[in-house]
């Protein structure tokens, strides 16, 4: 915690002067097409059931009540009634880090390859006996271990899938709302890492920054009942960080005010003396950065990109899928006669869709065959689980995202027409939702192939340069004012240079993908119209041009893609982005932000999109906007949002959220 601290205190002031710049500075990005809820889970719920939990104690098992409310935390019930009673749980439990395991088999494989000088015999029994055919494990590599089990397959599945959905949302722990405190957080427990000569991707960048801290540091286990030990040292380190780590914040939380104070008054010479001095770390490193992209990464980029791409277009268009279908029910209600109390049942498990996780559960599957094999040791990815999860709970968001737009959308058409032709209200609303899905999740789609690539391919650069290029770098502290020298840090210039040297080949590998029809994205272009002389364009830019942002969909059945690029002329495809608007509000013609491809090509500035540590990689700034880089620069990322639900058991006391 003293190393941690003190790397902490000079990111704060770092990610301080980033956000502050970007407020500054402005800039937005590109406008999703759906809507977005705020606080979908409120007063919901998102499982209940009875499961059988091995207790160790007496090495008996008991049938227990399981609620999962919208926190995600599992807990366990002596009882339905205990729970109904509002008893407090016996056992709570926080699945960050965990994995969830349905066979023995699995498990003794995790426990073998994480017990030091602990080898188990091929064939040898597990320590514990399952009651039946069907084992759920949570498996953690420090915290305890816990054990349950189900009477059939299909039960199995089902929990399976919820332990997941539990994982997966408690994994994605960090707020991206927090411009300041996650960017500083992330990028000291990256730079703790690499100081160490661990780079690139962890899996155990889970949970709340203590809980990750608490990751950081891993004791020896060698007793058989080692999980019992480590567990009780496990939580005496998580409640030490918890404790160290709020201090911390606390104390920079309180130096906060001046700091804001001078960088206010001081920003322009801030930045002006960054780039002096980042321009002197780009002749040192630009041309060793260059040769390393030329001879051992720009191979391999197009490689990469398949591998992420083939898996993550299928799990995006099974949500599609899923989401069709169940708007085809709605449909057939309407058509069989369901008035607005039957239409309301069915509205009421549709806006719990996102959540449900065994109707997910197809749409997570897809992304799960995500492989890196050949990439990961040549890049020394430790697995592809870190991918897996940002893509999963990426189409989460815009599955919720369709939802709460369709019913948007069929509440204001219901209220304007009434119930007449209820069918072709529906049918419409869902065209137009199908419409704002394709554009969004292709936006989506090609941020996180942009974050995916830089979280692989920068931690690799940064460990093949640092040889040559870290001793170098602190004669370059001399160049900084002493009252500057909070803000600018010589490491974080460094990397950033490192990250402008690839941007450029990333955005060319994303853009070429998405002209290839199989991968179904939208592919992004520029029509330039000149509009009078320089300095009188209509969009106040400092071109004297306005830019619009023309967008064709690239059809899956082979259909001959029709773009015209002419100047002054519109797009003819079908699909274009302006006729989709045009549904939305018609006769309005749309001006687009230029897409940052295209903006890192007009402008010299800090090269196109910009990063902030994600899961212990490179990853995209939290929120719509990346508040991490010197450039205050746009960004598209659409937020995420951590959030649950429900509806009232059933009889029997299990229920799914919207079954």
């Amino acid at each position: 915690m003293k190393e941690f601290s003190d790397v902490y205190e000079q990111q704060y002031a770092v990610a301080l002067f980033n956000s502050v710049r970007f407020e500054i500075e402005g800039g937005g990005g590109t406008q999703s097409q759906l809507l977005h809820r705020k606080d979908p889970l409120a007063g919901r719920s998102i499982f209940s059931g009875n499961l059988f939990q091995y207790l160790e104690e007496n090495r008996k098992w008991r049938n227990r009540f399981v609620s999962v409310p919208n926190s995600y935390t599992i807990s366990l019930y002596e009882s339905k009634a205990a729970h109904d009673r509002g008893l407090h749980p016996k056992v709570t439990i926080n699945c960050a880090g965990y994995k969830a395991l349905t066979s023995m088999e699995e498990y003794m494989e995790l426990m073998n390859t994480s017990l030091p000088g602990i080898k188990a015999k091929v064939g040898s029994n597990p320590f514990i006996k399952c009651a039946t055919q069907f084992p759920l494990i949570l498996w953690h590599p420090y915290a305890r271990h816990h054990y349950f089990c189900v009477m059939t397959e299909k039960e199995q599945k089902k929990w399976h899938a919820v332990l997941q959905d539990c994982v997966r949302h408690s994994n994605n722990g960090l707020s991206e709302d927090c411009t300041v405190q996650t960017p500083a957080f992330t990028d000291t427990v990256r730079r703790h890492r690499q100081a160490k000569g661990h780079y690139g991707t962890w899996d155990m960048m889970c949970g709340t920054p203590p809980q990750i801290l608490a990751n950081l540091g891993k004791m020896q286990q060698r007793q058989r009942n080692w999980m019992l030990i480590s567990d009780a040292v496990y939580k005496q380190v998580l409640s030490q960080t918890t404790a160290q780590y709020e201090a911390l914040v606390e104390a920079c939380e309180a130096h906060r005010a001046p700091l804001d104070a001078r960088l206010r008054t001081d920003m322009d010479q801030i930045i002006t003396s960054k780039e002096h001095v980042s321009s002197k770390i780009r002749a040192l490193v630009l041309p060793k950065a260059e040769q390393l992209l030329r001879t051992n990464i720009q191979p391999y980029i197009s490689s990469i990109l398949e591998a992420l791409m083939e898996p993550t277009s299928r799990g995006f268009s099974e949500v599609r899928d899923v989401f069709f279908k169940e708007l085809v029910e709605i449909s057939k209600n309407s058509l069989n006669g369901g008035g607005k109390e039957k239409l309301g049942e069915h509205m009421e498990r549709l806006s719990m869709l996102a959540f449900h996780p065994v109707k997910m559960q197809s749409c997570y599957e897809k992304v799960e065959q995500l492989n890196l094999e050949g990439l990961q040791q040549r890049f020394d990815v430790s697995s592809p689980s870190v991918f897996v999860s940002r893509a999963q709970i990426l189409m989460r968001e815009q599955m919720d995202n369709a939802v709460y737009t369709f019913e948007q959308l069929l509440n204001q058409s219901l209220e304007a027409q009434g119930e007449n032709d209820m069918c072709k209200t529906i049918q419409r609303c869902q065209d137009r939702v199908l419409k704002k899905y394709d554009y969004d999740s292709s936006t989506v789609r090609k941020k996180f192939f942009r974050e995916a690539l830089l979280q692989i391919i920068i931690p690799y650069m940064l460990q093949q340069l640092s040889p040559s290029c870290s001793p170098e770098l602190p004669p370059f502290k001399e160049l900084i004012f002493e009252d500057f020298s909070r803000f600018l840090l010589v490491e974080n210039m460094y990397e950033e240079v490192v990250l402008q040297s690839v941007t450029k080949d990333i955005m060319m590998a994303v853009k070429e993908a998405a002209v290839q029809r199989r991968h179904n994205l939208y592919r992004d272009s520029i029509i330039l119209t000149n509009k009078g002389p320089a300095g009188d364009s209509t969009d106040g830019g400092s071109f004297g041009r306005r830019r619009k942002q023309v967008v064709s969909m690239i059809q899956l059945d082979g259909e001959e893609e029709k773009e015209e690029e002419e100047e002054n002329l519109g797009p003819k495809s079908p699909d274009s982005v302006n006729e989709i608007r045009d549904l939305i509000n018609p006769k309005m013609e749309v001006v687009l932000p230029v897409s940052e491809e295209e903006q890192s090509d007009i402008t010299n500035g800090t090269g196109g999109d910009h990063w902030h540590h994600h899961h212990g990689g490179w990853g995209a700034g939290g929120g719509d906007t990346c508040h991490h880089c010197s450039g205050g620069c746009p960004q598209e990322i659409s937020t995420r949002q951590d959030v649950p639900a429900d509806n009232p058991p059933a009889a029997d006391g299990r229920q799914e959220a919207g079954s």
